[in-house]
């Protein structure tokens, strides 16, 4: 029995041995690049075994560069960079709470709800869809969002993650700013008289980019309201601790600096009208009266549209804007529509908007298939618009197209029970907790104008969305789900 124990304890010894004999070997044998891979894998497997959180961490840096590295590699992976650091992530954790004999399934599961049913009336969609493969890839990313969700709340730690989350925007919100300052090179992506160019961070195109930095935004604003007010309260009981928070809210006031000049250099219009609702729910909520709210945004809105009369606001910006708000007014069928330079991008909009609802008509109930509009589109486009987009570039018609009339209800009934879970989040903390409560807000406020013009789950951006799911069951107040789910 000794000889046995002793074997046993010095078994993670020999493994270690084992390790670093195959690392030397390989650093011999294997070309540079393979053995920088291999040392990459190999400390992010030690990370995770520390802390899985670093996994997540790396899983929400590493997922937005999925089209550069398909744009720009030379080697073809089986899967993108995102989906595997997610894969590793969701491995390591499902081995921890395994050898710590914890539940997979976390307090605040009931938020999980709503996700899994439009997933499950999307999926309905399999019986009429047009290309298979690609309505399970849909449904596929869907899963994703939910074990996301599901990791993120067993995790624990809504600052960790939120800054996670933060940390990446900044990341590619650093990127962005450099491509708009001459970084880029792209001659498609001139403005401002050929002064400068418009950012794309990683995503390959400004509109995602201009999505991913909207929808971080008013997670940092949040952060920022919410340290701030966490330093009030405790003034008066601790300095140190008071402090520590005020350095917190300053440094997430630069993270959202660096993400709001990202927002602004990706001249993505459709970005700037959804962090502009999203600021408007900040300002309304923000306040724990809510009268408050209402005279704080009537103030501002009135302060905004007099920089606008009086000419005070940046002419380009307001420009671009308008010029947008005006070309979608009072058209309802572009077949006739004249197109020069600068109604083209619109139109093109509009026609994917007909090419949808054409779609809708002919499958009313269970749509072409989730994920299948790009593969339907040819039987429905318009003359002059005959290469698809891949998707309506407006997400209720595209889930109205793709998953029908059932789909969109669940889809809409989903978002509005998720809206619901996060104000009772809202009004069941304080502090830091509250301005990221308040900030989800604001997030899904985003998404919810944002996807009037585009699709905003690509690139991996559902990967973060699902984190920020995932935050609102770790914020929820405990003792209130469980009284619910007994």
């Amino acid at each position: 029995m000794n000889r046995i124990a002793l074997s046993t304890e010095r078994l993670p010894a020999l493994i270690w041995i084992t390790l670093a004999l195959i690392t030397g070997i390989s650093a011999a044998k294997l070309p540079l690049l393979w053995v920088v891979v291999l040392f990459s894998a190999a400390a992010l497997l030690v990370a995770l075994l520390i802390e899985v959180r670093i996994g997540l961490l790396i899983t929400l840096i590493c997922a937005p560069l999925k089209t550069l590295i398909e744009t720009e590699g030379k080697t073809a992976l089986p899967l993108d960079i995102g989906q595997i650091s997610l894969l590793i992530t969701v491995g390591a954790w499902a081995l921890r709470t395994i050898a710590d004999q914890r539940s997979f399934m976390p307090p605040g599961k009931r938020i999980l709800i709503p996700v899994l049913i439009f997933i499950g009336c999307a999926g309905l969609s399999l019986w009429t869809t047009f290309a298979p493969g690609a309505t399970l890839n849909e449904l596929i990313k869907w899963l994703e969002i939910a074990v996301v969700m599901v990791l993120v709340m067993s995790l624990g730690g809504a600052g960790w993650t939120a800054a996670a989350l933060i940390l990446a925007a900044v990341a590619q919100g650093l990127l962005g700013i450099y491509q708009f300052q001459g970084g880029s090179g792209a001659p498609h992506l001139w403005i401002l008289d050929f002064r400068f160019f418009r950012a794309f961070g990683s995503f390959g195109q400004p509109n995602p980019f201009g999505a991913f930095m909207g929808l971080s935004l008013p997670l940092a604003l949040g952060a920022v309201y919410g340290a701030a007010a966490e330093a009030l309260d405790r003034h008066q009981q601790k300095l140190k601790g008071a402090l520590a928070c005020l350095g917190l809210s300053a440094l997430a006031l630069l993270a959202a600096m660096i993400i709001g000049g990202g927002l602004i250099v990706s001249w993505s219009r459709g970005a700037w009208l959804g962090f502009g609702a999203a600021l408007a729910i900040l300002i309304l909520f923000g306040p724990r009266h809510r009268r408050h709210g209402v005279l704080i945004l009537g103030i501002v809105l009135v302060i905004g549209v007099g920089s606008i009369v009086t000419g005070l606001a940046p002419a380009s910006l307001v420009a671009r804007v308008s010029d947008f708000t005006q070309d979608l007014t009072g058209i309802e069928d572009v077949r006739g529509r004249a197109i020069d330079d600068a109604n083209y991008a619109v139109i093109e909009r509009l026609a994917h908007w007909q090419a949808a609802v054409g779609m809708a008509n002919d499958y009313p109930f269970s749509g072409v298939g989730f994920g299948a509009y790009e593969a339907a589109y040819p039987r429905y486009a318009l003359m002059n618009w005959q290469i698809a987009l891949g998707h309506a570039h407006n997400y209720y018609l595209n889930v109205l197209a793709e998953t029908g009339i059932i789909g969109l209800s669940a889809y809409l009934g989903m978002w509005a029970g998720l809206y619901w879970f996060t104000l009772r989040a809202l009004r069941g903390r304080r502090g830091i907790q509250r301005g990221l409560a308040l900030g989800l807000l604001g997030v899904w406020t985003h998404l919810a104008v944002h996807s009037v013009f585009d699709k905003l789950y690509v690139n991996n951006l559902f990967l973060h969305l699902g984190a920020m799911l995932g935050l609102i069951g770790v914020l929820l107040p405990v003792q209130n789900l469980l009284s619910r789910e007994k």
